[in-house]
């Protein structure tokens, strides 16, 4: 759904029930502006809670999309919080309000860290959505280990919890409903990169992704949300690694060889040589001459058989 058919929608639902789409305006304003609206407006929202969840899912996706993606997205998900929209729209993220990754750190609770991650994601509706969801399967899947607190398994949890609520009752586009949930399952993959994985688990990494990867990406940014700043430092850095390796794997798969197919046996043909090291050994140094510019690359296999016969 674009930007034209959310304004439509929103449209037909100020023409169907005029006090509601001017019961959200405080949404936008504080979208916009990063005030919370008075008590009186949250107050008056609050009365009319059960009025908006019965609302159809296209038209809760067209209210809450456009403020979600507005500069001030932590803003509104406190509103909705405030005035009980997100216990009737998304009780699954109302549950994580004052819901602690660690005991006693306030800036470890749930609430706090998905409102942070909203607000550093990137403007589009995919991330944003899963921004305000990625969490969401940590509740259910906390436990209390030795002292320390685990979420095993959130992440697919999430996209499952998903499935089963926020995606029936928020009207998402097919396209953005399998993104979201996509981004929710894999959300914790690219932060698990370190400098040691090769080559192929980089490019195997890519490919699983595929298309969402540039989103998971930047879903990845902006879930860095540590107070040290070292730490931050560290976990972006390593995002951008990834992201870099990609991008250099990619064109180095893309340039055409500078060798032909079938020059090994031509070689071993042409010079009576048998099969072995010394082969890929002519093949490295043709290679190497090619890259360095001292031997024209793409020609057929007899130009590169004449010139080792030289």
């Amino acid at each position: 759904m674009g930007s034209s058919d959310l304004s439509l929608t929103r449209a037909s639902l100020a023409a169907d029930e005029p006090g509601l789409e001017g019961l959200f305006a405080p949404l936008e304003q504080a979208a916009r502006s990063g005030v919370l609206p008075d008590p009186a407006q949250t107050a008056q929202v609050a009365a009319r809670v059960v009025e908006v969840a019965r609302r159809p899912p296209s038209e809760l996706y067209a209210l809450l999309t456009p403020p979600l993606c507005g500069p001030h997205p932590h803003i509104v998900l406190q509103w909705l919080c405030d005035c009980g929209l997100l216990s009737a729209l998304l009780p699954e993220l109302d549950a994580t309000v004052d819901f602690s990754q660690e005991v006693g750190r306030r800036h470890k609770d749930v609430w706090e860290h998905t409102k942070a991650v909203v607000m550093q994601a990137v403007p589009r509706p995919e991330v944003r959505w899963a921004a305000v969801l990625h969490d969401i399967g940590k509740v259910p899947t906390r436990r209390f280990v030795g002292g320390k607190v685990t979420f095993h398994g959130h992440a697919e949890e999430g996209a499952a919890m998903f499935r089963r609520g926020p995606a029936r009752r928020i009207g998402f586009p097919p396209v953005v409903r399998e993104r979201v949930e996509a981004l929710i399952l894999h959300h914790l993959r690219a932060g698990q990169y370190d400098g040691s994985w090769t080559d192929a688990a980089v490019r195997r990494f890519a490919r699983e992704m595929g298309p969402l990867l540039r989103d998971l990406l930047d879903l990845s940014r902006a879930d860095v949300t540590s107070k040290r700043p070292g730490q931050r430092r560290r976990c972006l850095r390593r995002i951008s690694e990834l992201a870099a390796r990609i991008r250099e794997l990619r064109e180095r798969d893309a340039r055409v060889p500078p060798l032909p197919s079938g020059l090994g046996d031509a070689l071993m043909h042409a010079l009576g040589l048998p099969p072995g090291r010394h082969i890929g050994e002519l093949r490295g140094r043709l290679a190497a001459l090619c890259d360095a510019g001292e031997l024209a690359a793409g020609e057929d296999v007899a130009f590169y058989v004449e010139e080792v016969r030289r």
